[in-house]
């Protein structure tokens, strides 16, 4: 891995915040598309359709110069797409911030994968701050002994396994330096597409008519759909140069943006323990994001 600027570094870091703030936040969209009929699995094709559009669009020549293909594109896409898919069906079909809880185990598995497949070391500074994300986490979705962070449902377990397989993308993707952002952008992007057309095929109740769809909801998928294009190339960008372990305490900060989201899109109040959890994990995340930028 070449040396990268101080610029390029910040660049990485900024474009894995915006990760965490649309990842964070995306799940109301798509809770009203689902209230009009427009399910999980039908939104998150046609959105990521979009971004994939977009995508042959404004890289479709870069792609098609460089023609890269192997094993571990397949890899990124078949993990990455899991991972979006996945974390959709579990917003929508369970309570968000237990979904998150799980889904943020993450941070566990990118070092277990980093060390397994990368051969990364961790040091004593990112085992602090992962301790502080975590203990942040607990503490902001502590509810007795009797609700560990153990899947209770079919949505949790979309949530754990989305968490897995994000953290499994991101490793791949750190190692996959041979491969552009381009074909590491398609890579998601398609992913999620085949594997949403996987589940259709076998799931046809789950689209409607799309002449029923209104345009203020077409719009709203739109809109994802360039956020996803925008939000999956900064991130490719910002995995290509930061370490996998760093950018999941950076990746954190998705939590307090979804307890914050949810409070004011939802009406779910926060209490006074859950701001302390949260005051925790952004300062994991801004701390870990000044050090990936030295």
């Amino acid at each position: 891995m070449s040396v990268i600027s101080s610029k390029q570094k910040s660049l990485a870091t900024s474009g894995l915040l915006f990760g965490a703030v649309v990842w964070g936040s995306m799940w109301y969209p798509y809770r009203l598309l689902a209230d009009v009929g427009v399910v999980g699995v039908q939104s998150s094709i046609l959105t990521y359709g979009f971004a994939l559009i977009l995508g042959c669009v404004f890289l479709g020549r870069q792609l098609w110069r460089e023609r890269a293909f192997s094993l571990i594109a397949v890899g990124i896409g078949l993990a990455a797409g899991w991972a979006n898919f996945s974390y959709v069906l579990a917003v929508l079909q369970g309570e968000v911030m237990r979904v998150l809880l799980l889904f943020y185990l993450s941070p566990l598995w990118t070092m277990l994968l980093a060390h397994l497949l990368l051969d990364e070391k961790t040091d004593k500074q990112e085992y602090l701050l992962m301790f502080l994300s975590l203990a942040g986490m607990l503490i902001m979705l502590w509810q007795g002994w009797d609700n560990l962070p153990i899947p209770q449902n079919y949505a949790e377990w979309l949530g754990l396994s989305a968490g897995f397989t994000f953290a499994l993308s991101n490793v791949l993707t750190r190692r996959a330096a041979h491969l552009s952002i381009v074909v590491k952008s398609f890579s998601v992007w398609l992913g999620v597409c085949l594997i949403c057309a996987a589940f259709l095929a076998v799931e046809t109740s789950a689209w409607v008519s799309l002449a029923s769809i209104s345009a203020p909801y077409w719009g709203m998928m739109l809109g994802l759909g360039v956020s996803l294009f925008l939000l999956i190339v900064l991130v490719q960008f910002g995995l290509a140069h930061i370490a996998p372990n760093r950018a999941a305490i950076i990746f954190m900060f998705e939590l307090v943006v979804g307890a914050i989201s949810s409070y004011f899109l939802a009406g779910e109040v926060m209490s006074l323990r859950e701001w302390i959890g949260g005051t925790m994990i952004i300062c994991a995340a801004l701390f870990e994001a000044n050090r990936a930028t030295q």
